[in-house]
Parts: structure tokens; C-alpha cells; sequence
């Protein structure tokens, strides 16, 4: 093998890559090949270098910011098959810190640290591995089948009880945007995202651009101010919500299609375990009372791990796919 040459990203590298190395090996290198492209210094950052061997390119390597993670820079090397174990992912992922380190000394991308995706068992994880790169993070997308958990009763079970707990909202609530983003910045304190704004919870979970198109909210028992013996003015605090990706309705009705709906599932943060566990069980209950769903599952999500883990040891629910696997500095 020749010395090879390193030079920035140049348009047709994409065609004659993929090419050269066939099939992603993963889902995330699979998506990570969709980042590959010309450098850029803001929205998002980006530095991408190539490497050739003869004048044809041979791999490639990534970094670049992210909007919701100002913390994060996901980087990403790939190598022709017949070009690994020589030293050039290395070189690569050497050359993209430099590229970083410049960034950080010119206020580009702050204090970001490095982060990647892969699949466990893959070549990527074992160079993420001796990169010096350490898992941080589990991902897992768990179809949870129909009829899996028992319906919840509320009260005494009268349909004006249930009408008062469960509900319909729509995607642009702002009650719902408050919820989902205070949700996601829990649920990834081990990267923060920092505050979010309404505004970007809309455009990342919540605007029709995502594929959301309906929400089901779970809410705490209306209460009286003004003792048991008079009506509840006021709904009660949204416990837990699903957010659906899929066409239909994720209510349980005879319009939903038998293919498993992609729902996005969360609590209210300040719950106390048991009570978000609880919560998240009734309205996971609810939404696959009939029908299945696909729920992505991270390991810091704790009560619905605390609801699915148990499922997927009884088979009652199934990881579909490969797991996914943040790895960082």
C-alpha cells in the first residue's frame, strides 16, 4: 500500500465511498455516512477529511456539532476493508481532534467533547474501543405487543374518571411543548443539553416536519381547592405523555393499522419513582391495549426501564434491531 494523502471533503466522495465499501456495517454508520460532507463553521460545525490511497479515496472521517447538544461533537471514521488495520482511522480521528482543538481555541464549538454511535460487536466499537473512547450510554428500540400490560382503573372506574385522566392533546400545547422538554433534558443529564427553549422542543419533537401528529397525555387526579364535597376546577398536572410518529392514532381504535406505531414515551421529571414507574406503566398500558408500539428506550430513562426491562425478560416485549451504544471521551 502506498502512502496515502489526506485532503477536506470534495463533492462526488459520497458516490465513490459508498461504492468502495459496500453495506453499512450498523444502523448508526449507516446514518453516520449521511453526515459526511464539505466543512462548514457554524449550524452545525463540521470538518470532514478524506484519505487516499492513489489518488481514490478510501475513507473518511467526521466531526461536527449538533444543535440540541451544544455539549456534544459526534464523530464518525470509516475505512475500506482492505485498508484497515494500517494505522489510517487512526491517523483520521488524530487528524479530526487537531481540527477540534482549533475549534475550541477559536470559540467554534466550546468545551464539546467527542462523542460516536455504534452497534456492539461491530468493527466500529472495537476502534471507538481502543480509541480510548468508553461507552457512556444504551439505546434500544423495544416493540411492546398488545394486550402486554393489564388496563388501568381509575377511581372507580366511571368514564367521566377516565376522561379526566386520560386525554387527546394537541402537538402544539403549550402545557405538552413544557412537559417534553423538561422530560428530555432529565433524561440526558449524563450529556447535558442545557435549558431548551419551546421554540426547539417544537422543531425537534413536536412540529409536523418530525412525523408527530398526536399526543396522549396521562394526568395526576383533578383535585379541589376547596375540599373533596366540590368539583375540581382545573385538569390535573400531566403525569406522563406518548407522542406517536407513525399515521393513525395512537388511541386504542379501529382505525390503527397492526403495524407497530412509533411512540415516544415519557413522565413529568419531578415525580418521585414510584409514582413516575406507576404512571408510566398506566399509559404505556393504554396505548397497546390493541395495538403494538415501538418505543426507543435509553438506560437513563429509569421508570420506563423500570417498566420494559422486566417485560423484555418475560419476552412480553422484544428489542428489535441491534442495540446502540454512546461511546465518548
Amino acid at each position: 500500500m502506498a502512502e496515502l494523502t489526506y485532503r477536506p471533503w470534495q463533492d462526488g466522495d459520497d458516490l465513490t465511498l459508498r461504492q468502495l465499501w459496500g453495506d453499512a456495517e450498523s444502523a448508526p454508520a449507516g446514518a453516520f455516512r449521511a453526515a459526511l460532507a464539505p466543512e462548514q463553521d457554524k449550524n452545525p460545525w463540521r470538518r470532514t477529511i478524506v484519505a487516499e490511497d492513489q489518488g481514490i479515496p478510501v475513507a473518511a472521517g467526521v466531526v461536527y456539532s449538533t444543535k440540541l447538544h451544544p455539549a456534544r461533537l459526534w464523530a464518525f471514521v470509516e475505512v475500506a476493508k482492505d485498508h484497515r488495520r494500517a494505522g489510517v482511522g487512526g491517523t483520521l480521528l488524530t487528524m479530526l481532534r487537531r481540527e477540534v482543538d482549533g475549534a475550541r481555541a477559536g470559540g467554534l464549538v466550546g468545551t464539546a467533547a467527542l462523542r460516536t454511535k455504534v452497534a456492539p460487536g461491530t468493527t466500529g466499537a472495537g476502534f471507538a474501543e481502543a480509541m480510548g473512547l468508553a461507552v457512556l450510554q444504551r439505546n434500544r428500540v423495544v416493540e411492546v405487543g398488545p394486550g402486554a400490560l393489564k388496563l388501568p382503573m381509575f377511581g372507580e372506574g366511571t368514564e367521566e374518571e377516565a376522561t379526566a385522566r386520560v386525554q387527546d392533546l394537541a402537538t402544539g400545547s403549550v402545557e405538552l411543548t413544557d412537559i417534553v422538554g423538561r422530560y428530555y433534558e432529565s433524561v440526558n443529564r449524563w450529556d447535558p443539553t442545557g435549558p431548551l427553549s419551546p421554540g426547539v422542543v417544537q422543531r425537534m419533537f413536536l412540529d409536523d416536519l418530525t412525523g408527530a401528529h398526536g399526543a396522549l397525555v396521562l394526568r395526576a387526579e383533578p383535585a379541589s381547592a376547596f375540599g373533596t364535597d366540590v368539583a375540581p376546577s382545573k385538569k390535573g398536572k400531566i403525569q406522563a405523555f406518548a407522542l406517536s410518529y407513525s399515521q393513525g392514532s395512537i388511541a386504542t381504535s379501529e382505525e390503527v393499522a397492526a403495524a407497530a406505531s412509533e411512540v415516544f414515551l415519557g413522565v413529568e421529571p419531578t415525580l418521585e419513582h414510584e409514582e413516575a414507574v406507576q404512571a408510566v406503566y398506566d399509559l404505556l398500558a393504554l396505548i397497546t391495549h390493541q395495538y403494538p408500539v415501538l418505543v426507543e428506550l435509553d438506560d437513563s430513562m429509569e421508570a420506563l426501564s423500570a417498566v420494559i426491562n422486566p417485560m423484555i425478560a418475560v419476552n412480553a416485549a422484544k428489542v428489535r434491531g441491534s442495540e446502540t451504544l454512546v461511546l465518548g471521551e
